[in-house]
């Protein structure tokens, strides 16, 4: 039986620690070393590997440390991340066997070139490409990659249990309802989110509320002068003005 972890580091980042009923476990983004540490000794747990969606040192700076705790950890990500330790370089398509598991490993560049993403059904482990709400900010305006990243992560089934590394639900549904006032799911969300009166987490989500409640899941579903008639254009637009929003 796997069982999903959670770990709050930095300001608003999540690691995620996915282990089977004898305690072995894959790290998902160890953006800081202690907390995730720490949690491996609470839960009593057995790394056997560590997995990378991209560079930033908010998702790879415990990674030597983890190295250094447990020496025969593999470490998985993009040629992008290899000098932050990665001793498994992937490009996406590849099948990892962890956990007596499948994982797929998917590319989704638009956040940076060579961002991955990794599915074991359910759980898709995104980084910064797909948020609750939202989705991640884009390398150079390179619209297109993370628009087709996107498309990628639309036909997984709706019960599909997204894992990102951020906690940006809230801001990015204030930006939804500001844009999209008449939308009803995403107001509902929004209230029920705005009910939390302290910090609390609000992930994992599914791609089946994300569909209803993430306006760069169901572009060709929303109808505003505002927008365009192909999804694309409306991508560009709406990731545009949410390049600004402030």
């Amino acid at each position: 039986m796997m069982n999903l972890n959670i770990v709050s580091i930095l300001n608003d980042n999540y690691v995620w620690i996915l282990n089977q009923s004898d305690q072995s476990c894959v790290i998902i983004d160890p953006g800081d070393f202690l907390p995730v540490f720490k949690k491996i000794i609470q839960l009593n747990l057995k790394p056997k590997a560590i997995l990378i969606t991209h560079h930033h040192i908010d998702h790879v700076a415990g990674i030597n440390e983890l190295i250094f705790c447990f020496p025969k950890i593999k470490v998985y990500g993009p040629i992008e991340s290899i000098k932050f330790g990665i001793n498994n370089v992937l490009f996406g398509g590849e099948k990892i066997y962890l956990l007596d598991k499948i994982f797929h490993v998917i590319y989704t560049p638009g956040h940076t070139i060579g961002h991955l993403s990794y599915y074991i059904n359910p759980y898709l482990f995104c980084g910064d490409t797909l948020f609750s709400g939202g989705c991640g900010n884009i390398y150079k305006k390179n619209y297109m990659m993370m628009f087709l990243s996107l498309k990628k992560f639309s036909i997984l089934p709706n019960k599909t249990i997204i894992c990102p590394a951020h906690e940006y639900t809230k801001k990015n549904l204030e930006f939804s309802k500001k844009l999209f006032p008449n939308e009803k799911n995403i107001i509902e969300y929004y209230n029920l989110i705005n009910k939390i009166k302290y910090k609390k987490i609000t992930l994992p989500s599914t791609i089946g509320l994300e569909k209803k409640i993430n306006v760069f899941l169901h572009l060709s579903r929303i109808k505003n002068k505002k927008l365009e008639k192909k999804s694309y254009d409306n991508f560009i637009l709406i990731r545009t003005i949410k390049n600004n929003y402030k």
